[in-house]
């Protein structure tokens, strides 16, 4: 490994920004900055060439510095570089909405543009309360969540969030939340290739039993669950488990809403987790990939009867759902998401990853037998690997993994003791290797050194002497 020279490194200033999800001052003390990415790379500030195994933040599924995508926005730009949202718009917003409409599950045909992830799942939690009064039934209005779930970091987000860490420094939240239990049962299924066969329809039972038994169904809005936990770990459910909770949510009146904002274009083989699982939803959220993550954009799909709801049942002249960000559907957005629909037409990224599925999976359990495995999971063109926990060293293993990777030139995402890996769905067979030999090779390492394997302190020696800056 090439070691840089700190006098030819040139630094920001990074006294001033606050780094989401980020352990701000340790990143400080040995920073990993990016300067350039194409294809399937990210150039790192010391000019190494770093393999993206995560597809930027599960967000770059085309793969980076697409020109067709660039010169759309810029195009855009010097034509109509902005235009309201509110009780005015533009072109772009209606062409980007009925290009999306047809790319979703039949019937998914109504969109709301929003931001983010986080903006889409709050929209599609504010549509379903709203939906249920709209239609004469306001006491419908408790929202049910899953447990190690991730529906972005807004209040509505975390309240139906099943992730402690991300709600505990922020009260108590959203009232009327419940939450069922997650589909991850590693003492049955670990090590299981893609969908565990079995537990799926007691576990979705559960719900039906604890809304019956905690919970009057008149009272509940919406159940929003994510197809795949993805943030969580890579959590595949069980054979059955999402068909049957579909069932449930039908049977009592209750909107059935799948987070795709992961499992969205292309992820595990499919347009969406709703056609790999051959489940359709009432609502569907995502982002992420709508724009492979060149302009911030979100969206929420909804069945054209809630939509036709709210039309048919609000007042004449009213505005049918008092909600809106000022910038929903901008231009540069809206072209940047038709430019990115167009490539997965003329690629066919979907059937790509779906074609490079089985390789994926046998890479990833080829982990299977190294030190602290736990357990490996996956399903199209995504794995987690599990570590066993350390007793009063939380997540250790995985971040001291996710370093020694960074340093031998792949990059992988680390969350808790879980490693997960979502390359872009480019990703050629070759670059699957290498992601998972470097990361064998990693795990290895970090494990035969023992406690001093654990420290972060031990890694990233060339970005370490970048830190010489903070005392010029």
């Amino acid at each position: 490994m090439i070691m840089s020279q700190s006098n030819s490194i040139k630094l920001p200033n990074m006294s001033n920004y606050w780094m989401p999800f980020t352990a701000n001052r340790q990143f400080k003390s040995m920073p990993r900055l990016f300067k350039a990415a194409k294809g399937n790379y990210f150039t790192s500030i010391d000019d190494r060439q770093i393999l993206d195994g995560t597809a930027g933040l599960w967000c770059v599924p085309a793969g980076h510095g697409r020109t067709e995508i660039a010169t759309a926005v810029g195009n855009q730009l010097l034509t109509l570089d902005y235009a309201p949202a509110f009780q005015s718009s533009h072109p772009l917003a209606f062409e980007a909405a009925e290009r999306l409409a047809a790319y979703m599950p039949a019937g998914l045909d109504r969109i709301f543009f929003t931001n983010s992830g986080s903006e889409s799942a709050d929209t599609a939690l504010k549509i379903a309360l709203a939906y249920h009064r709209v239609c004469g039934n306001p006491l419908r209005n408790k929202l049910i969540g899953r447990e190690r779930g991730y529906h972005g970091v807004n209040f509505g987000g975390i309240a139906v969030g099943g992730i402690a860490g991300n709600r505990k420094a922020f009260g108590n939240g959203l009232a009327g939340v419940d939450h069922i239990r997650n589909p991850l049962d590693i003492a049955k299924n670990a090590f299981t290739k893609g969908v565990p066969a079995d537990g799926g329809i007691a576990l979705a039972n559960e719900f039906e039993q604890r809304i019956l038994t905690l919970h009057d169904p008149s009272t509940i809005a919406a159940l929003i669950v994510e197809p795949m936990q993805g943030s969580a770990g890579v959590v595949v459910p069980p054979a059955g488990y999402l068909k049957r909770l579909r069932e449930i949510c039908t049977q009592y009146g209750i909107l059935l809403i799948f987070d795709e904002v992961i499992t969205g274009f292309g992820r595990l083989g499919t347009k969406f987790g709703a056609d790999y699982f051959d489940v359709i939803p009432d609502i569907i959220t995502c982002a992420k990939g709508l724009t492979n993550g060149i302009v911030p954009m979100g969206a929420v799909a909804v069945k054209r009867e809630v939509y036709d709801a709210f039309m048919e049942k609000s007042p004449a002249g009213a505005i049918e759902l008092p909600h809106g960000y000022t910038y929903s559907a901008i231009p540069i957005a809206c072209a940047a998401a038709i430019a990115t629909l167009d490539i997965f037409s003329n690629e066919k990224l979907e059937d790509r990853a779906a074609s490079l599925s089985t390789y994926f999976e046998q890479a990833a359990h080829s982990l299977r037998g190294l030190p602290m495995v736990k357990d490996i999971r996956n399903i199209g063109l995504v794995a987690g690997i599990e570590f066993e926990a350390i007793a009063g060293k939380a997540g250790a293993m995985a971040f001291a993994t996710y370093l020694k990777c960074f340093e031998m030139g792949i990059h992988v995402r680390f969350t808790g003791d879980i490693i997960a890996i979502s390359p872009p769905l480019t990703i050629e067979k070759s670059e699957i290797d290498r992601i998972f030999n470097t990361l064998a090779n990693a795990i290895k390492s970090v494990a035969a050194a023992g406690d001093a394997g654990l420290d972060a302190s031990n890694y990233l020696k060339n970005e370490q002497a970048w830190a010489m800056h903070q005392s010029l």
